[in-house]
């Protein structure tokens, strides 16, 4: 085969897979815009507001603020809850801290299944009651924000993809320009070389 036409049908197949690559890093960065703008929209329409920077100096065990809240929580002290990162900080090390408090580390489940069990209009059930109703609504609104944290992660992942894709079709197109480029400096009648194998002769090893 000659190494010009060699050279341009590569270059072609490169040009080619450019082209997938940046279709393909268009369509990662569409998912990413929506996946942001989206739980942004989300998240902001809850109005939900870190505790501000004054809360976290007083930090005390058994109060809104406690010292285990102060390494990620006071990060985002005062600010508006708009972003999955926020909202997971929010979930995991706000919410979830005052629901271990509130239920004793029992889960809605244990402690809806402890109330069902008491005297039915007793002082004790109501309370229980009280207790469930809140770890109800707490646990809710943490699973809603683990969910909007979850498609934040998707829409990071489908920014690095898209960034790789646009990276390697770079890559690609520069390659496919130097196939084309050698193409034109490579004689016309020049061949690809062809790997040849010796071949035993057929009187190679008969004795005389």
């Amino acid at each position: 085969m000659r190494r010009k036409s060699f050279d341009i049908l590569v270059s072609a197949g490169g040009a080619m897979l450019a082209l997938v690559l940046i279709v393909a890093g268009a369509l990662a960065m569409w998912g990413y815009s929506y996946a942001t703008s989206t739980v942004h929209s989300q998240l902001a329409e809850q109005q939900i507001t870190f505790p501000s920077k004054a809360a976290f100096a007083h930090a005390k065990a058994g109060t809104e603020i406690t010292p285990g809240m102060i390494p990620s929580v006071s990060r985002y002290a005062g600010q508006k809850l708009a972003t999955g990162a926020q909202a997971e900080v929010y979930a995991n090390d706000f919410i979830a801290v005052h629901l271990k408090e509130i239920g004793g580390g029992k889960t809605y489940s244990e402690l809806s299944a402890e109330a069902r069990a008491l005297p039915p209009g007793s002082a004790a059930q109501k309370a229980a009651e009280a207790t469930v109703q809140t770890v109800f609504q707490g646990t809710t609104l943490r699973g809603l924000l683990l969910n909007a944290y979850g498609w934040w992660q998707v829409g990071q992942v489908a920014l690095w993809a898209g960034i790789v894709s646009f990276a390697m079709a770079a890559l690609t197109l520069v390659l496919s320009g130097l196939g084309l480029w050698h193409s034109r400096r490579v004689p016309l009648d020049a061949e690809i070389p062809e790997l040849r194998t010796a071949q035993p002769s057929l009187t190679q090893g008969v004795a005389v």
